[in-house]
């Protein structure tokens, strides 16, 4: 009896050893999910490359008139440089004209000034309180010089949201250790896809420029 008592004691005890260690066991940090902060990184960096690429874009003149083209003109008022479309309202006289029509008179020739100044090869003209741009038609040496900027334009910025997609790799690398392969590979072919969608972008944007300028 005293022996069957000694040997129930001890499975008990080998029991209850065997049940600390499982909970032991299970108590582990889970390694912290970097996916939605990698990409979302990854997008915020791709998305300004895009905008950027957009914003230089608007600044290359077309044979036909539009709002936009004047926006990057900066213009000197009492020292102070500011944007065209933040003192005056540019709007489409025809395909070929544009109104310029500032909200203080005064500024008439610093914008005039500025607008012959500027790179669009535009010689405005005073109208009472507005100005007249005549936005000349593209010579084939000058619609050929856009189209390389547009390239060149294109193949910067694509460059950008390549380095953006090389950063979230590098940081998906240095966090490989803590991460099951499966997730690794998953999240690099969602920074590949979202890579290749955010060039598409940029690619499209830059044929539809180059259209633009061609006017074909």
């Amino acid at each position: 009896m005293q022996l069957f008592l000694l040997e129930t004691r001890r499975g008990f005890a080998k029991g209850k050893k065997s049940n600390n260690d499982s909970r032991g066991d299970t108590v582990e940090s889970a390694a912290p999910d970097i996916g939605p902060t990698v990409k979302s990184a990854a997008t915020a960096q791709m998305e300004t490359a895009v905008v950027a690429l957009s914003r230089e874009l608007s600044k290359l003149r077309t044979g036909r008139a539009s709002p936009g083209m004047l926006d990057h003109i900066m213009v000197e008022t009492a020292d102070v440089k500011v944007g065209l479309n933040r003192i005056a309202v540019v709007s489409v006289l025809d395909s070929h004209t544009l109104s310029v029509m500032p909200y203080d008179p005064s500024t008439m020739k610093s914008i005039e000034n500025a607008i012959v100044s500027s790179p669009l090869g535009i010689n405005p003209t005073p109208d009472g309180n507005r100005i007249i741009a005549a936005v000349p038609p593209l010579t084939k040496e000058t619609m050929q010089a856009l189209c390389k900027v547009v390239t060149k334009s294109a193949e910067d910025f694509k460059q950008s949201i390549r380095r953006a997609r090389q950063k979230a790799l590098d940081t998906i690398k240095k966090s490989s250790s803590s991460m099951p392969k499966d997730d690794i590979k998953r999240l690099e072919k969602e920074v590949e896809e979202m890579t290749k969608k955010f060039i598409k972008s940029a690619e499209d944007m830059c044929k539809a420029k180059e259209k633009e300028v061609s006017g074909s």
